[in-house]
């Protein structure tokens, strides 16, 4: 059976708007969840500020882990977008997927009038694209 994530438009819809916002540099962000269910949803800072790639702020990530903590929740998804290529994991972000629990989401916007999002889980350099449906909340 395919890896699923079910995911709300609304979080789709996000992680797009910040994609735009973010160009010409790569936008990035957590989702916490229960179960595979986004519960709250986490727009962070690009320290890089590059349009290749991303560092998520560190005083933003420890703020953010210690609330996921605090609450008993999990991070479920890790997203960032790709402004020129295609929704599939590039060499650097295949080696900073150190998490094997959450779904690393890339949107493109190789096509920005049509974004893409897809979801990967990536473990010890291994690629699994996930099946993604979009659910209204």
């Amino acid at each position: 059976m395919a890896d699923l994530f079910f995911l709300e438009k609304k979080y789709a819809d996000e992680m797009i708007a910040h994609a735009h916002r973010e160009v010409p540099n790569e936008c990035c962000g957590i989702m916490a969840g229960v179960n595979n269910k986004v519960v709250k949803f986490y727009q962070t800072i690009n320290t890089e500020r590059n349009p290749a790639r991303y560092i998520i702020d560190s005083q933003q990530m420890f703020a953010i882990y210690k609330e996921i903590r605090e609450n008993g929740w999990e991070i479920s998804g890790i997203y960032h977008s790709h402004v020129q290529t295609a929704a599939y994991p590039s060499p650097a972000d295949t080696k900073s997927a150190v998490l094997s629990g959450p779904v690393y989401f890339i949107v493109s916007l190789q096509n920005p009038e049509q974004p893409v999002i897809k979801g990967f889980r990536i473990l010890e350099g291994n690629i699994t694209e996930i099946e993604l449906r979009l659910i209204d909340s």
